[in-house]
């Protein structure tokens, strides 16, 4: 399935952590380890099943220290959480982001690994990676070919350029710093040293399972906290999972992304292949984006990242 899109005499060293939830299922852990050893990875796990705490990966002390560990091990190159949920909001007091930083590592995750990157780029300016995780991306069955194959372009350059067809954006040219990721991990550290002053930026978004009047109410609180006006565009990733029932009445994804656009000043494109989807890009967290538009579809040109070749 993916032999095609590797390139041969990969050597990396990656190390496994549980700073959120604990991966539920043995098999879906050990499956998404063999898929990344296949690849030509050294797996670190610095998960143990039997530390896990009640819905955690570990108690707060044991999360720490499975990411301290792995910052500090040498043979180390990316540092990827095996799942999200929640958790890593209870470790950020105790943890050394300087140190984390300072690193060099790639940190690479997505949904609760929110926390973990925004703090990251809050406090010490450093570059991490959206993108997949072992259990849910790595451990699926059917394991994505386009999500592994942007996920080692990306970090096996310094430059990464993605083309997505996608209808009825605005026209778009802009360039900036790009951030962003789970909209509730967002809002959630929102007037806290752990969010990020980006001016200028591109902000991405995703979540799942939360209705359209949820959404909007977050984006709102974004907006009238100053954060959108300081942006020059915003991309929306997967928001799936959620119902609407008939009370809604026609209040919709549409319906609510029309008035949001109403409210706002600058762009707002959807069709970013980003979230909790099978299909997702890697994105760099802090790096650098180029955004292009027109009506069939955007150009995103990353820049100004750590990777593996660095």
């Amino acid at each position: 399935m993916t032999a095609n899109i590797l390139p041969a005499g990969r050597n990396i060293g990656v190390a496994i952590v549980a700073p959120s939830g604990y991966p539920p299922d043995d098999c879906v852990l050990a499956r998404g380890i063999a898929l990344l050893q296949a690849q030509g990875c050294r797996i670190h796990n610095y998960y143990e099943p039997a530390a896990s705490y009640q819905r955690f990966g570990g108690t707060p002390a044991s999360c720490q220290a499975q990411l301290h560990a792995a910052a500090a091990n040498p043979d180390v190159q990316i540092v990827m959480a095996v799942r999200g949920g929640y958790g890593l909001s209870r470790l950020l007091p105790a943890l050394d982001l300087a140190q984390l930083a300072a690193s060099g590592k790639l940190f690479v995750g997505h949904s609760d690994f929110t926390v973990l990157q925004m703090a990251l780029l809050a406090q010490a300016g450093a570059v991490s990676f959206a993108g997949p995780m072992l259990c849910s991306d790595f451990g699926r069955e059917d394991a994505s070919a386009f999500t592994l194959r942007h996920f080692w372009d990306c970090l096996e350059s310094d430059t990464h350029r993605i083309t997505v067809p996608a209808a009825g954006n605005p026209a778009v040219d802009v360039g900036g710093t790009l951030w962003g990721g789970n909209l509730t991990i967002l809002n959630h550290l929102l007037g806290t040293p752990y969010f990020p002053q980006i001016r200028n930026g591109i902000l991405f978004i995703e979540d799942i399972n939360e209705h359209p009047y949820r959404i909007e109410r977050m984006l709102l609180q974004l907006l009238h906290a100053g954060v959108l006006a300081q942006q020059r565009a915003i991309l929306l990733g997967d928001f799936s999972g959620y119902r609407v029932t008939d009370y809604d009445r026609g209040y919709d994804f549409n319906a609510m992304l029309a008035f949001i656009r109403s409210q706002l000043t600058i762009p707002v494109l959807t069709g970013l292949p980003f979230g909790h989807v099978a299909d997702k890009l890697t994105l760099p967290v802090g790096g650098h984006a180029h955004l292009a538009s027109d009506a069939s579809a955007f150009q995103l040109t990353l820049s100004a990242y750590p990777n593996l070749l660095s």
